[in-house]
């Protein structure tokens, strides 16, 4: 079997509601899905997490001429190739998101070609069903009581459809941040409430807030200081007894064994269509297990990059097997998405917020050419 294709879909639509996190507001949404044809009529899709049409033009330019012809079941030493042959440019950001593409891609086509699902192709299923947090909870408006009614309905609708944890934003500034957190906290009782300052706040401010916060049981605080910060998060790590969570912003497993090595997070979050794919995620997991942190994987993107997360969700390893361990959870981005559910099959879907990991060969997903062709921009 050799690969005789490669093709990278940038998608893009706008939303009809924009929403803000700490450093911008967002009035569109967009996805990079990758398209991996073989001669024996499998096709592999991947994910990357990051902005398309640069990850397209790494792809087609720099990985696509390295693929065809390949195998592509001979996915690890794929990644060591296209790693080292730009490592001198490479190691972290555009050049890994898109490496990320392909790697999820060559899993699925693994998966299909032996029928199994990459979970069981990878060892396991440790777990089949995944409890989901919902991402959400974003500003809306710049005023704040208009703002708290909008949020705290959002709230009340994710308890109503069985959530028990969901995540907000903080990052614009300390009274707002405070008052919104309050807020939650009381509106949606002893479920679980995680923040997210998406790296808005100096160190001075994450740690005012983060000793605000304590009293409102909050699950982590997750990028509280820039994501080059390490002595930073360290600090608040120390500081506060909240549990400090980041790294989406982090690539590949050499810049987190320098987080975990630092002790700069409870839990790390690296993004599996992001940080090297499903083949480095994996490693990180083993090296976050090692060093006694939790691995929560970031999830934002499209139905591809859900499927993706819910096989590596599925054999992750608890940080301390017992009875009474700690099991990771599905991020599940519930802010406007035109196309992130709509562009599969059979979507994955959350059901009183539990998610059950895809059972069919690959990543366990079909794609709708339709709705890749509707968004697609390149």
């Amino acid at each position: 079997m050799k690969i005789i294709k490669v093709r990278a879909h940038a998608l893009e639509a706008p939303i009809d509601r924009p929403f803000a996190f700490s450093q911008s507001w967002v009035d569109r949404r967009v996805g990079l899905v990758l398209e991996v044809e073989t001669d024996s009529g499998i096709t592999g899709w991947g994910d990357a997490y990051g902005p398309p049409l640069a990850i397209a033009a790494i792809i087609e330019t720099l990985y696509a001429p390295r693929l065809i012809g390949r195998d592509p079941l001979a996915g690890e030493a794929i990644w060591e190739e296209i790693y080292n042959g730009w490592r001198d440019h490479g190691q972290r950001g555009l050049a890994i998101q898109a490496l990320s593409a392909i790697d999820i891609a060559l899993w699925d086509i693994r998966g299909k070609t032996y029928g199994q699902p990459v979970h069981r192709l990878m060892g396991g299923p440790v777990r089949s069903s995944v409890r989901a947090y919902a991402t959400g909870l974003y500003r809306r408006t710049n005023d704040r009581a208009e703002n708290h009614v909008m949020l705290k309905a959002e709230a009340e609708g994710y308890l109503a459809a069985g959530f028990t944890a969901m995540k907000t934003k903080v990052g614009f500034g300390f009274a707002d941040d405070i008052a919104l957190v309050e807020m939650l906290r009381g509106a949606i009782g002893g479920a679980e409430l995680f923040v997210d300052a998406n790296h808005g706040c100096d160190l001075v401010q994450a740690k005012r807030l983060a000793r605000a916060m304590e009293p409102l049981d909050i699950g982590w605080f997750e990028e509280p200081v820039e994501p080059e910060d390490l002595e930073g998060y360290a600090e608040i790590r120390r500081f506060t007894s909240i549990p400090i969570a980041g790294g989406e912003c982090s690539f590949t497993r050499h810049d987190f064994r320098r987080i975990l090595d630092a002790r700069a997070m409870d839990i790390i979050q690296p993004d599996t269509a992001s940080c090297g794919g499903l083949t480095e995620a994996k490693r990180i997991a083993d090296l976050a297990w090692t060093h006694g942190a939790r691995h929560q994987p970031h999830v934002w993107g499209t139905g591809i990059g859900l499927a993706a997360a819910m096989q590596l969700l599925a054999v992750l390893p608890t940080s301390a097997p017992g009875l009474g361990a700690h099991q990771p959870l599905l991020e599940y981005d519930s802010t406007p998405h035109p196309f992130r559910q709509d562009l599969l099959v059979e979507p994955v879907r959350v059901k009183d917020g539990v998610a059950h990991v895809p059972d069919g060969p690959g990543l366990g997903v079909e794609v709708r050419r339709d709705v890749l062709e509707r968004w697609r921009v390149n």
